[in-house]
């Protein structure tokens, strides 16, 4: 079950900071988000095309900006500095959800044991809240001001994320049968409960200027999990299995200047 107070003190925690620095007279930008994902779990083959390809699914995201470069409460530039006009942060809210299968090689032969890898179907369901720092090369207010129409950008942040994930078996019994995992699987290596974890973030992308308060967003990002349960398995005990759940997240969005 999701832990309400915790998420809520979070968003608390973001809108405090957020309040802070308008006291000081940073602007704002507000926008949305939107994209297909490549999950990376313990479904599949590390490395596989398949599994790459085929373990998609879905993000939606709220997304808020501190812009350091101007001044909303005298609709003036802030004072000329290096990270005023390079840097902004940005807070957010997602959620993705992937459909998750066995498509490696292992799962396409005869045996029963692939027959159980084939049965298997899983679904990741991630809720994240947290904050990047964006660092744009060229001037944050020549871009405002029209001077060029794209302004490229990397970021780096942290979220905190809460995990809900499915696993199931189309064979006779479902997963409650033990006859029906895959053996690397079993011994405790499936898990849908509920939890939480730390993940962090890293993006590149550009922004394309729509009008004077708009911009299109255009984004890669790759989201490393401090986790090895957001997909509801875990057989860390196989040496094949080196790192913990990722994804890669191509999104684009909106977003409006607030004045």
């Amino acid at each position: 079950m999701l832990n309400h107070k915790l998420l809520t003190f979070l968003i608390c925690l973001l809108c405090g900071l957020n309040t802070a620095l308008a006291q000081f007279g940073f602007s704002h930008e507000v926008g949305l988000i939107s994209g297909p994902i490549a999950f990376q779990s313990d479904y599949g083959e590390r490395k596989n095309w398949n599994t790459n390809t085929g373990n998609s699914g879905v993000g939606v995201g709220l997304i808020h900006y501190i812009n350091f470069s101007y001044r909303a409460d005298c609709n003036c530039y802030t004072t000329d500095t290096f990270f005023n006009d390079h840097f902004k942060i940005r807070n957010e809210v997602s959620w993705n959800k992937t459909t998750l299968n066995h498509l490696g090689p292992e799962s396409k032969k005869t045996s029963m044991e692939s027959l159980k890898l084939r049965s298997m179907q899983g679904e990741a369901n991630n809720l994240n809240i947290g904050t990047q720092l964006e660092f744009y090369p060229l001037s944050i207010r020549d871009f405002s001001a029209g001077a060029f129409s794209f302004a490229p950008y990397g970021s780096i942040g942290a979220q905190f994320t809460y995990y809900n994930p499915k696993v199931k078996s189309s064979l006779p019994g479902g997963i409650e049968n033990e006859d029906n995992i895959f053996y690397e699987f079993t011994d405790g290596a499936i898990n849908t409960t509920s939890g939480t974890t730390w993940s962090v973030v890293g993006s590149v992308g550009t922004r394309y200027k729509l009008t004077v308060l708009s911009d299109l967003l255009i984004d890669l990002r790759w989201q490393y999990f401090f986790s090895n349960w957001t997909d509801g398995l875990n057989h860390e005990h196989n040496i094949q299995d080196k790192a913990n759940d990722w994804l890669v997240w191509f999104n684009i969005g909106y977003v409006y200047y607030l004045d």
